[in-house]
């Protein structure tokens, strides 16, 4: 799954062209490097995004197309 779609579907961030943009700006790290919205993440891998000064950090459990609100938490786990 792209890394744009991933971050909307687990709603880290609310929308896809927001998650487009922030990768543009080099605000997502994905394993330590950045990472171009159109990389496809799979489980295992860690996330950094940068919202400003605070920084979150996240490992991919699952990667699922579509998910319901309440289990969007259960994609990942903050490391």
């Amino acid at each position: 799954m792209r890394l744009d779609k991933f971050l909307k579907v687990s709603r880290l961030i609310k929308r896809r062209t927001v998650a487009n943009e922030a990768c543009d700006a080099g605000r997502v790290l994905v394993n330590g490097r950045p990472a171009k919205a159109s990389l496809s993440v799979k489980a295992g891998d860690v996330i950094e995004i940068q919202f400003g000064a605070k920084a979150v950090k996240v490992e991919v459990l699952s990667v699922q197309e579509t998910v319901k609100k309440d289990d969007a938490a259960e994609l990942y786990r903050y490391v």
